[in-house]
């Protein structure tokens, strides 16, 4: 089982995740074209994709999915609420879609998916925890609090894309305006590094051989603050951290 990022941050997110001949998509906030450059840095093909799962409706997550969808025939997974606010994206051509409960798991193929609800400001967003029965990839972004649900889901992975989206301070004196400071760093916004590193520690790291900070900020944020606070609770060089980079995104990281 592995994992690769084709960019992760405001203006853009997908994340492929690998067992044997299964490929899922965990969402996809660029065009058409974009993606399918982006997948070919995988040597991967759309065609080679098994369907898509959705987070949530914001654009820089849910703006490439039904068109990808549409244009490959690939079926998307989504909860009931996202898919309402999803209208707006849906293509003249049909699209299969499977509305998802968050607390219900589903097969595809050689993975099980386990949804599981986040509080972030978006209809009915869902974060997912994914595995081929060997081992287990949690992925969380997107999301302002920690809920103990969310700790309990993501125990014992073997690989986890963390969102490590701004570092307090930079946001405190950057260059946002009020309200969307209050919006980024409220309780349905985003995570913070030290808030992300906080949660880190709460879980049982023993099987953790990837660890992936995502979704970081460009304005408020440095990927050598997300390194730092992340490896302190691991107790490694914060080399040892991958970054999931906007426009290069993170090559394939195996979980065996």
């Amino acid at each position: 089982m592995r994992f690769a990022s084709l960019g992760s941050g405001s203006a853009g997110n997908a994340t492929v995740i690998e067992a044997g001949e299964t490929r899922l998509l965990l969402d996809c906030g660029f065009s058409v074209k974009e993606t399918v450059q982006r997948l070919a840095r995988l040597s991967l093909q759309p065609e080679q994709l098994m369907g898509i799962l959705v987070t949530h409706e914001h654009d820089d997550h849910a703006r490439g999915v039904f068109k990808l969808a549409a244009r490959f025939n690939l079926p998307v997974w989504l909860t009931h609420g996202t898919y309402r606010m999803c209208a707006r994206y849906m293509p003249a051509q049909p699209v299969t879609c499977h509305i998802i409960d968050a607390h219900s798991s589903f097969a595809v193929d050689a993975l099980e998916v386990h949804p599981y609800p986040v509080p972030h400001d978006a209809r009915e967003p869902a974060q997912f925890v994914l595995t081929d029965g060997a081992r287990k990839l949690g992925v969380l972004t997107d999301v302002g609090s920690v809920t103990p649900h969310i700790i309990t889901m993501l125990h014992g992975c073997d690989g986890l894309l963390l969102e490590c989206n701004h570092d307090l301070e930079m946001l405190r004196t950057g260059p946002y305006a009020a309200a969307l400071k209050q919006r980024v760093g409220g309780w349905l916004g985003h995570l913070d590094n030290q808030t992300s590193a906080q949660l880190l520690a709460k879980l049982d790291r023993t099987r953790l051989k990837q660890l992936v900070a995502a979704h970081l900020s460009e304005k408020n944020n440095t990927p050598d603050l997300a390194k730092q606070a992340l490896s302190q609770v691991m107790g490694c060089d914060p080399a040892w951290v991958q970054i999931a980079d906007q426009s290069d995104g993170l090559g394939w990281r195996d979980l065996s």
